[in-house]
């Protein structure tokens, strides 16, 4: 009868650990790759924002170059392909550069609708920058508008904003400026009396002090309208940080103002500023500057002089009036073409609702896909604590167990023996010379005995001396009362076979010996090894007393070679009955 090898321990838990970790990975894998066609969404994301920057550039190159027509263009092209809620920031910056352009060309009406557009998505951007950027530009707007009470709310708002010092100090000038309009100089003098206290902006090394110049500029006109005799050294002061940084910004109005200041007191000298002022505005391309340094030089000037800069003036005029009408219709040309442009990007809109709604959908499988791998992370992490935790239990079982075998060993095979000897050696006289061959020949079985037992529990050599020692082993139970047959050992290249294998074959041939040597005693043994395909086939046989294969039981040593092949993935069949001897077939793979 044949007795297959089974193994039980906790198998059926790991299997169902397995299942269920695999279906948790399987669904994970298949969330992952049904959206992985959904990800254009994002790529289409990713480039849609990357269009949006190449066009604000491009459009801040043609702004910076003086090519407003152009820049507004691409300005206008950014924002049509913006989704304002998407991208808040890029959104905000195109129309704000659209509304600069504006105020170039003096549209102030459509530059304040332009900056209106944006003020509901100021609250989805977090650099209070594109605030102020808006605020300040729509007080621009208001103050040219003559609405100055809502030119003060702007600047007001711009101004309390977590801004840099700078900005601050822009705004306040706005400011100062509608209070100079409003004829309101003693609350500009405060204003501005306070700013030029400012440390950190009238140092001439900080990059910023423009401002400064700004502002003791503005303060020197305002002292100029209260007859302060202040004014000139602020005109002065302001001139020299222009000089100093090599400036042109607020320089043709420092010209104006000095030449304002001496417009009653000394012609010459303000003819002289007025025609600084204009070198400086024709330098720099602003045609509004060349017409107001232009009307200070008529005023100031006589004969040819003022026939000659009052023809300048005229032309000027005429040519200012006609580009900002051609300006203001090429304009409208290009918001016209782009309105077009805008219904058919209204599809395109709706698309891009639909890739928000897959996009959530998509966030959404990819927060299950999350928690689904976490669990297995989990899960997986807990298998191994289990398994490390149950390979530590098992080991020091097996060393427990091991210990008690041996102690077992001692107990049954030598405390009796030297027991008897030591009687024997106590009762007989030893100098008689049968006595002593008998205690000697004692003595000689516990020494054989205490080595077999060293052996079994002895360290084996797993290198090229592994044939001689599983021989030299197997050919240890060899005795009178004990024929045993070995062969095909040297065929086996046991060189290529791992080192765990080899103990396990070692042990286990080990085992069988000691079993039968103790429950059979077969007087014929035979061991065969021989190699087929990528296995090793171990054939053991005896003509011992055999045992019924059902009454087997774990202490016979059985479960123990059962074990040890476990680990090592190997097979074996044990047949045996009665009287019948006991066969034991093993197959280990090389592999």
């Amino acid at each position: 009868m044949k007795r297959p090898l089974y193994f039980f321990h906790n198998k059926v838990l790991l299997k169902c650990l397995i299942i269920v970790l695999s279906l948790l990975l399987g669904s994970a894998l298949f969330l992952l790759k049904s959206y992985k066609g959904e990800t254009h969404f994002k790529i289409k994301k990713r480039d849609t924002f990357s269009e949006i920057n190449r066009l604000t550039d491009i459009g801040d190159v043609f702004y910076d170059h003086f090519k407003y027509d152009s820049a507004f263009i691409y300005y206008n092209k950014a924002q049509l392909i913006c989704d304002p809620k998407i991208n808040p920031t890029e959104y905000v910056y195109a129309l704000s550069s659209i509304a600069e352009l504006q105020q170039q060309q003096g549209n102030y009406i459509a530059s304040e609708a332009t900056v209106t557009e944006t003020l509901p998505y100021l609250k989805y951007i977090k650099d209070p920058m594109y605030s102020w950027l808006i605020y300040n530009t729509q007080g621009i707007n208001y103050t040219n508008n003559e609405d100055y009470n809502n030119a003060i709310i702007y600047f007001r708002k711009a101004i309390k904003l977590k801004t840099n010092t700078w900005r601050k100090c822009m705004a306040l000038n706005n400011l100062a400026i509608v209070y100079i309009h409003q004829k309101r100089y003693y609350e500009v003098k405060e204003l501005l009396e306070m700013l030029s206290l400012q440390k950190n902006i009238s140092k001439f090394n900080v990059p910023n002090n423009i401002e400064y110049a700004f502002t003791v500029d503005n303060l020197g006109y305002c002292y100029y309208k209260l007859g302060d005799s202040r004014a000139l050294n602020c005109f002065y002061e302001g001139l020299k940080i222009r000089h100093q940084l090599k400036s042109t910004d607020g320089l043709t109005a420092n010209y104006i103002h000095l030449s304002f200041f001496f417009q009653k007191t000394n012609r010459a000298l303000a003819e002289a500023y007025a025609l600084e002022g204009y070198k400086t505005a024709a330098k720099i391309k602003s045609v509004s500057g060349q017409i107001n340094t232009l009307n200070l030089i008529i005023k100031s000037s006589e004969g040819d002089v003022l026939k000659k800069h009052a023809l300048e003036y005229i032309q000027l005029n005429d040519s200012m009036d006609i580009t900002r009408k051609k300006s203001k219709n090429q304009f409208a040309d290009i918001k016209y073409t782009f309105k077009k442009d805008k219904e058919e990007n209204l599809q395109l809109k709706a698309q891009k609702a639909e890739n928000e709604l897959q996009l959530e959908r998509q966030t959404t499988r990819n927060i299950i896909s999350y928690i689904i791998i976490l669990f297995i992370i989990i899960l997986i992490t807990l298998l191994c604590f289990y398994l490390t935790s149950k390979s530590t239990k098992e080991k020091n079982e097996a060393i427990y167990k091991s210990e008690i075998r041996i102690s077992k060993k001692l107990h049954d095979e030598l405390a009796n023996d030297v027991y008897q000897t030591l009687t024997f050696a106590k009762n007989r006289d030893i100098e008689l010379t049968e006595n002593k061959e008998q205690l000697l020949n004692n003595l000689q079985l516990i020494y054989s005995r205490t080595r077999n037992i060293s052996r079994e529990n002895a360290t084996i050599e797993t290198n090229e001396k592994y044939t001689a020692a599983l021989k030299e082993m197997i050919n240890g139970f060899n005795t009178p009362d004990i024929n045993l047959l070995l062969s095909g050992i040297e065929t086996i290249a046991w060189n290529k076979i791992e080192e765990n294998k080899k103990i396990t074959v070692y042990r286990v041939l080990q085992e069988l010996l000691v079993n039968m040597k103790k429950h059979s005693y077969a007087p014929l043994v035979s061991i065969s090894f021989k190699r087929a395909d990528q296995n090793i086939i171990i054939n053991y046989t005896d003509n011992g007393k055999g045992t019924d294969i059902n009454t087997i039981t774990l202490k016979n040593g059985i479960h123990n070679i059962e074990t040890r092949l476990l680990a090592i993935k190997a097979t074996i069949d044990i047949d045996s009955a009665p009287e019948k001897g006991f066969k034991v077939f093993l197959k280990i793979p090389l592999q």
